[in-house]
């Protein structure tokens, strides 16, 4: 795990100084915790009260206003190194008058559950990344999204800040809508779901795993079964969820992989993977692909493909993190294998191998293109973010009271901003950039050639094409130019870069040595760019 910056900061959060902050008046929802004075822990659950105050939108919340919901709940800590944090986020389950048995209900408008989660926010001091990339996906997908809800909590009385109230992802009629699946489904058709699967680190709750088929730079990627619970599942059913996602990745693995009727998509709703990809890639998330992915299937009589999904944990994305180049709007998250390959967690060797296949990219690209048009326009997202930001202006100072880390470097994030506006004008110039960059960089995904014209006065030649050795390429200049060659494969990731330095007007021949050139038979993108003039070639490489 790469957190060579982390154990560092970590101790330099934890001893930061917190400031007396009483909280008596809000514009969000206030959730009180009285656990009588025990200390949460981490398992089991512990017995104790909740009540919220929540007068409706547009109405103050005072914490003397009579509660609009009160329960019983079990509280533990949440989260791998989260929990370590000052500030701890908390997971909950609403329980009855005894304590002991699990209720669903309703909680500050969301669909009535059980179980919650208390999401701290400590280390995104915007304190909107979450909420972005949560609303950005439920008008991107039309598959589930975690609803959430601010608000400010009050802990045996005392002000812990601002927190994120979000539904924890569960089987359930309004969460992930797959068939409830008993101990007596051991056959036919009951058996084949419904199964909420994650790839993850392996705190929390105890799960069975098994391998997935192909490492990833020589490291497994275990594939969990989140539910259902592993005291409620059987052998029978272990087996056939095991079966049944082998199968999909034998066939992605397989020569006719393109094909529908034994290839990959006949075991997944292509459509969620575009999104959850594009999801992903627009806040370059670190953890894309590879934790906290979770991904399910029906029984088959409710077309049993795959879904991907829901999305979770994005405090880190957004240019949030300070390590592999994830900082940087330019680059993609599925290229993490090739920037970070010593990574304990990996991320599954599915989406290179999706990205290879023409419709599939085709599909990214023209899916991206078109949310720009309006869903990703970034004068709209900044509106959001400018939005957010107005809303939580008197909840976020008190936070920044209690826990005084504007400036300080927390956990792998980096040192952005020393104030709260600074911290929003990187997020918004980082936005910005971002979208500009996957514009350009979207454009090769499942064409063969890029849409750039041949400029008279900059022609270019490759020889020999297809070819297994080295390439000459040959281009002329009308005009003195610094000459910049990038080579991509089909889903534009960069494979090769060079450059030549102030060339004289006239004719120019480089040799390409083999060694230097894609090993991995296929089509490529060869662009050689003179002083900002581009222009586009395809190179077959057998």
């Amino acid at each position: 795990m790469r957190f060579f910056s982390f154990l560092f900061t970590l101790s330099v959060g934890l001893q930061l100084t917190t400031y007396a902050q009483t909280l008596t008046t809000s514009n969000l929802p206030i959730v009180l915790i009285n656990t009588n004075g025990q200390s949460i822990p981490d398992d089991p659950k512990l017995v104790c009260d909740l009540r919220i105050i929540d007068n409706g939108a547009g109405k103050r919340n005072n914490v003397t206003d009579k509660p609009s919901f009160t329960s019983k709940i079990g509280i533990e800590l949440r989260g791998s190194t989260s929990q370590d944090f000052p500030k701890k986020p908390y997971g909950f389950e609403l329980r009855d008058a005894s304590g002991a048995n699990s209720v669903d209900a309703s909680i500050l408008g969301m669909p009535s559950e059980a179980d919650w989660v208390l999401n701290a926010t400590y280390v995104d001091k915007t304190l909107i990344r979450e909420p972005l990339i949560y609303d950005l996906g439920r008008q991107i997908s039309k598959y589930y999204v975690p609803r959430y809800r601010y608000c400010e909590l009050i802990l045996n009385g005392k002000y812990e800040g601002l927190y994120i109230l979000f539904e924890k992802i569960k089987r359930n009629k309004n969460r992930v809508d797959v068939s409830s699946i008993k101990k007596t489904d051991i056959s036919g058709d009951a058996v084949t779901g419904g199964y909420i699967f994650k790839i993850d680190k392996y705190t929390g709750e105890e799960s069975r795993m098994w391998t997935s088929t192909k490492q990833t730079n020589g490291i497994d990627v275990d594939i969990q079964i989140e539910r259902p619970k592993i005291e409620d599942l059987t052998e029978e059913q272990f087996l056939y969820a095991k079966k049944f996602v082998t199968e999909f990745e034998n066939a992605l693995a397989g020569p006719k992989y393109q094909d529908a009727t034994v290839g990959y998509p006949k075991y997944i709703k292509e459509d969620s993977f575009v999104d959850y990809l594009l999801i992903n890639e627009i806040c370059h998330n670190i953890d894309a692909y590879r934790l906290s992915t979770f991904f399910y299937k029906d029984r088959d009589s409710k077309d049993g493909r795959l879904v991907m999904g829901p999305i979770w944990d994005y405090n880190l994305a957004f240019g949030n993190v300070g390590y592999c180049q994830a900082d940087l709007p330019e680059g993609w998250s599925f290229d993490f294998t090739r920037i970070c390959g010593d990574d304990v967690f990996e991320m599954p060797f599915w989406w290179d191998r999706l990205l290879t296949d023409k419709r599939f990219a085709n599909s990214v690209r023209s899916r991206y293109q078109g949310l720009r048009t309006n869903v990703l326009k970034t004068e709209r997202i900044h509106a959001y973010i400018d939005s957010v930001a107005n809303v939580l202006t008197e909840a976020r100072t008190r936070n920044f009271q209690r826990w005084d880390i504007i400036g300080v470097p927390i956990g792998p994030t980096h040192l952005l901003g020393q104030t709260y506006q600074e911290e929003i004008n990187f997020l918004k110039s980082w936005v910005k950039k971002r979208l500009e960059w996957m514009d350009k960089a979207i454009v090769p995904f499942g064409s063969s050639v890029l849409g750039t014209e041949l400029i008279p006065d900059f022609n270019v030649t490759l020889s020999p094409n297809p070819s297994t050795d080295n390439v000459t390429l040959r281009y002329n200049l009308s005009q003195r130019a610094t000459v910049q060659l990038l080579i991509t494969d089909a889903a534009g990731r960069s494979v090769q870069r060079m450059t030549w330095p102030n060339q004289a007007a006239g004719d120019h021949e480089e040799t390409l040595p083999a060694h230097s050139l894609p090993t991995a038979p296929g089509t490529y993108i060869l662009q050689l760019n003179a002083d900002g003039k581009p222009i586009s070639r395809k190179m077959v490489r057998f």
